[in-house]
């Protein structure tokens, strides 16, 4: 059986080049004495089964007759994937963060399975890390966070598992390509055409959703004019800068408990005060700066949650960097929010990614690199940045008896975007991780301390209204 990308998932191939970089990353340290490479190899290859992915390597069809495909990589080696580094003394974050941004800024080979695992000693405090990096293609943030879970442990003591036996399955021919993706793609019609077949069953409600879509459609199409030029947007060059915080996951429970709405409404008010710091230490003015975010929003069932592919849709939020009190901007987000998710916006982004099961390959992938390089030369300034928001177990980790103090997110950017800000709930902590373009934005560092930074202080402010 051929097993096809999805359209989002080669979206993420088509849209890279030699300058947006489409892989996801994590950062994760650890408590205690390193493990020695050879243990972390072993660790890793007693579960490559669990992952059998990570053995894939994306081969395309002929002429683009049908979406890319996975096969297994006949050469597959597993040490070409596992990479071993120090950091020089003191090993401090700053010297992570920019270990961080090289290995980040570096594609990886489209050739063998796309992820790299970093095994990095040397970091302050008697801390090790492991740096998982992944392309796009093969994960999202939530399915990324599924992924480690299977490869660390839930507890201190790890049960040794037997590696399994494993011998490539041949790469099929051309012919099979065509066809087996010809299949898919008449399966994918198929099932369009029973659910149009169901809605006409109930036209009532297929009215109603009808209607929903057309004013997502709207809603969709008036969030995307153009915003007022600003340092976040704009041209990006091939190197990246990071920076990360952390702030504690009882301080939001605090303020949601008094102020309501969701964990994202808190968290997205801790990011505008992040951009509105940025852009002061821009000397920006932010009556009239506008910062407009992508918001992914997972459509992954719970029963598919250890599915590794990309299962999202998108919002569209105007972040309201110009209000100064914190909790002023809590209720403006929270207000925004409320309007969004009853726009059909998510609906419309679902119906979008279910188009493009549908459509011709051979225009897609054309077309879509076509616009990576229009936007290469004019980049766009309808969407200022991405904020991503995913939760992680909120019980420790542990990987060889060592307990993982901390997973710091990393989320690619893209042309027009020259930052992206990833949050990842990790154990009772929020971890942000500011992603930058070198060249334009390297001070990321101020956006990231002011993000984490606005969480205490929202804890701070609700807890002086609760004491009067």
């Amino acid at each position: 059986m051929i097993d096809r990308l999805g359209a989002l998932d080669a979206e993420f191939l088509h849209v890279e080049d030699g300058v947006g970089h489409m892989h996801i990353a994590g950062a994760c340290t650890f408590d205690g004495p390193p493990p020695t490479f050879d243990d972390i190899e072993q660790m890793v290859r007693s579960k490559m089964h669990l992952i059998p992915r990570y053995r894939q390597r994306v081969r395309s069809v002929p002429f683009e007759l049908g979406r890319p495909i996975w096969v297994d990589d006949p050469h597959f080696d597993l040490r070409y994937h596992l990479r071993h580094t120090a950091l020089p003394a003191p090993g401090d974050d700053a010297a992570l963060c920019r270990l961080m941004g090289r290995v980040m800024s570096q594609p990886l080979d489209r050739d063998r399975p796309l992820w790299e695992t970093w095994l990095v000693e040397g970091l302050e405090g008697g801390r090790w890390a492991l740096v998982f990096k992944v392309h796009h293609c093969m994960v999202d943030g939530i399915s990324g966070v599924g992924l480690l879970t299977v490869l660390l442990d839930i507890g201190p003591e790890s049960d040794p598992v037997e590696e399994q036996p494993w011998s490539p399955t041949a790469e099929p021919g051309v012919a099979r390509k065509v066809l087996g993706t010809w299949s898919g793609l008449a399966a994918d019609l198929s099932t369009q055409a029973h659910r149009v077949g169901s809605a006409l069953a109930h036209p009532v409600d297929a009215g109603r959703d009808v209607v929903g879509l057309v004013a997502g459609t709207a809603r969709l199409g008036r969030a995307l004019t153009a915003t007022p030029q600003s340092p976040i947007d704009g041209s990006i060059g091939p190197h990246r800068t990071w920076a990360f915080s952390s702030a504690s996951f009882d301080d939001v429970r605090a303020v949601r408990a008094e102020c309501g709405g969701t964990v994202n409404d808190i968290v997205l008010t801790a990011v505008t005060a992040g951009y509105a710091a940025l852009l002061r230490h821009r000397s920006e003015d932010l009556d009239r700066a506008v910062v407009r975010t992508l918001v992914p929003v997972s459509t992954r069932p719970t029963s598919g949650a250890g599915v590794p592919d990309n299962r999202v849709s998108l919002m569209l939020l105007e972040l309201p960097v110009g209000v100064a009190d914190h909790l002023d901007r809590l209720r403006v987000i929270q207000g925004r929010m409320t309007e969004l998710k009853a726009s059909h916006m998510v609906e419309v982004g679902e119906l979008a990614t279910t188009l493009g099961d549908l459509a011709p390959p051979m225009v897609i992938g054309p077309a879509s690199r076509w616009l990576v390089g229009l936007l290469r030369r004019v980049p766009q300034r309808s969407v200022n940045t991405v904020t991503t928001n995913v939760p992680g177990p909120q019980f420790p980790l542990y990987c060889l008896g060592r307990e993982m103090l901390s997973y710091l997110p990393y989320v690619p950017i893209t042309h027009g975007l020259r930052v992206g800000t990833a949050i990842l709930s990790y154990n009772g902590r929020l971890f942000f991780g500011v992603t930058g373009d070198a060249a334009t934005t390297p001070d990321v560092d101020v956006l990231a301390d002011a993000t984490a930074a606005a969480v205490g202080e929202m804890r701070d402010q609700v807890g002086a209204t609760a004491t009067r």
